[in-house]
C-alpha cells in the first residue's frame, strides 16, 4: 500500500478514489472500517466515514480507528479527504472537525511536519488564492454555501477558519510559491513547519498547481495530507504510476433492471439537477409531516415500482423552506431523513431494485449503511469527481451499482447520466 486515505463522507470517499484510479493507482473504497482483514493488492485503500457533521470528539474517535487499521497495513502516508468547500459542523461545536482530527492524526503520526490543506477542485470551479477558498469567481462565503442548512460557511479566508479549529498555528503557501513548483512548494513547508505552523493552507488555481503539491509531498517529509481529491491529483505520478487504462471490464455494460433516483442534498446544484430531471421523468418530494408514519415508506416504495420511467424521491428544498421545516418538526428533522432514505433504499433492494443514484453525502452514507455494502470497485467517471461503482453486500451474486454524488457536484443533467453508467 502507498496510500491511506480516511474520508469524512461517502460521496467524498467516492470522488477520491475516483482521483486515484484515474491516476493509475488501483484503490479499494471500504465502508468504515472493515471488521476483518481484507484481501487486496490495492495501492491505495480508502476508507469512507460519516464523520463530516458529527461531535468532534467522535469525529476524533473514528477517525484514530480507521487510521489504527490502515497503519497496520504499512502505508507510509496518509490523506484526510474534506469536502472542497471546507464545510464540517456539528450542532453544539460548530467551528468544525477538520482541524480536530488533523491534530489527532498529526499526533498519532508523531509528525512534526507542516500538513498542507487543500480542497480546491478546479474542474468543480473550486479554487484557493491567498487563502481563500472560491467557488467560480465568487468568494465561499458569497456563494450558495453561506445558506447551506446544515453546514453554512459565512467565511472564505480558510486560514482564519482552521485556526479556529486548531490550537496549533495556521500559515499559508501562497500562490507565487505554488507556482514555481514542487521544490518550492516543499521549502515553503518546511520553513512553516520551523516556524512553528503545525498547518498550512495552500494555494491551488489549477489542476497543475495541485499536481505540483503532489510531487512536493514526499511521504517521508509529508507524511499527512489534508484536502479535497484534488490534493491526491499529483500522487499517483509520485509513484511513477501513469492514468488509468479504462473502466474494468465490470462497467462495460449497466446492470439489468430498475433504478431508483434518492436526493437528500438541498444544494443549490442538486436543487438544479432535481428541477431538470423532473421535467421528463417522475419525481416524488417526501413530505417531512410524513417521516413518522409507519406506512410511509412501504407507500414510497409502491410509487417507485409503478413508474415506467426511473423514479427519483427528492427531500431537496430552498434554504428558507428547509429553516422552516426544522422550525416545525425539530432539529432532528435531518437524521430522521436520513432514516427514512436508509430505510426506503432497503426496502427497495428487497423489491429488486439494484442500480441507486444518490444525491448528498449524509444520504449517501445512510443508503449504504442500510444496504451492508462494505467495499466497492471504481469505475468510468460520470461528472468530475464522481464515478460509477459497484459494490457487493451479504449476497456477493447480487451486485449493486451505484452513483453517489456530492451535493455540490454534478452538470444539471447528472441524474440522466448517471442512469446510462450503471
Amino acid at each position: 500500500m502507498l496510500l491511506a486515505c480516511i474520508a469524512d463522507d461517502f460521496t467524498g470517499a467516492t470522488d477520491l478514489a475516483n482521483t486515484l484510479t484515474r491516476g493509475g493507482m488501483r484503490t479499494l473504497l471500504t465502508v468504515g472500517v472493515p471488521a476483518a482483514e481484507v484481501s487486496t493488492d490495492a495501492q491505495a485503500v480508502v476508507v469512507a466515514l460519516k464523520t463530516r457533521s458529527i461531535a468532534p470528539a467522535d469525529a476524533v474517535a473514528q477517525s484514530l480507528a480507521a487510521f489504527a487499521w490502515l497503519r497496520k497495513r504499512g502505508a507510509p502516508q496518509f490523506l484526510l479527504k474534506i469536502c472542497s468547500t471546507f464545510d464540517s459542523r456539528f450542532a453544539t461545536e460548530p467551528r468544525g472537525n477538520i482541524g480536530p482530527v488533523g491534530e489527532a492524526l498529526r499526533l498519532a503520526l508523531g509528525s512534526t511536519a507542516c500538513v498542507p490543506v487543500c480542497p480546491a477542485f478546479p474542474a468543480t470551479g473550486r479554487t484557493v488564492y491567498r487563502g481563500h477558498l472560491f467557488v467560480g469567481d465568487a468568494l465561499l462565503s458569497e456563494s450558495g454555501m453561506a445558506a447551506h442548512p446544515i453546514t453554512p460557511m459565512t467565511d472564505a479566508n480558510l486560514v482564519r477558519v482552521l485556526q479556529m479549529q486548531c490550537a496549533e498555528r495556521v500559515g499559508l503557501v501562497p500562490w507565487p510559491a505554488v507556482q514555481a513548483g514542487a521544490a518550492a512548494i516543499a521549502t515553503q513547508l518546511q520553513s512553516l513547519a520551523q516556524q512553528g505552523h503545525a498547518f498550512a493552507i495552500v494555494d491551488a488555481l489549477s489542476d497543475d498547481d495541485l499536481r505540483a503539491l503532489g510531487g512536493a509531498c514526499d511521504a517521508a517529509e509529508v507524511p499527512l495530507l489534508i484536502g479535497g481529491s484534488g490534493i491526491a491529483l499529483g500522487l499517483p505520478a509520485r509513484h511513477q504510476l501513469g492514468g488509468s487504462q479504462g473502466a474494468d471490464a465490470m462497467f462495460a455494460r449497466a446492470l439489468p433492471g430498475p433504478a431508483v433516483l434518492l436526493a437528500g442534498s438541498c444544494s443549490t446544484a442538486t436543487r438544479a439537477q432535481v428541477d431538470a430531471y423532473r421535467r421528463h421523468a417522475p419525481v416524488r418530494a417526501v413530505d417531512p409531516a410524513r417521516l413518522a408514519e409507519p406506512a410511509y415508506v412501504a407507500e414510497t416504495v409502491d410509487w417507485c415500482v409503478a413508474q415506467s420511467a426511473p423514479p427519483l424521491v427528492a427531500s431537496s428544498a430552498a434554504p428558507d423552506e428547509v429553516t422552516a421545516w426544522r422550525q416545525r418538526w425539530g432539529d432532528d428533522l435531518a437524521s430522521r431523513m436520513e432514516a427514512f432514505f436508509a430505510a426506503l433504499a432497503l426496502a427497495l433492494h428487497a423489491a429488486g431494485v439494484r442500480r441507486f443514484v444518490v444525491a448528498g453525502g449524509e444520504t449517501a452514507g445512510a443508503v449504504v449503511g442500510a444496504l451492508g455494502l462494505r467495499q466497492m470497485q471504481v469505475g468510468p467517471e460520470i461528472d468530475p469527481g464522481v464515478p460509477a461503482m459497484r459494490a457487493v453486500g451479504d449476497d456477493p451474486q447480487q451486485p449493486v451499482a451505484l452513483a453517489l454524488k456530492s451535493g455540490n457536484f454534478g452538470a444539471v443533467d447528472f441524474f440522466a447520466r448517471a442512469l446510462r453508467h450503471i
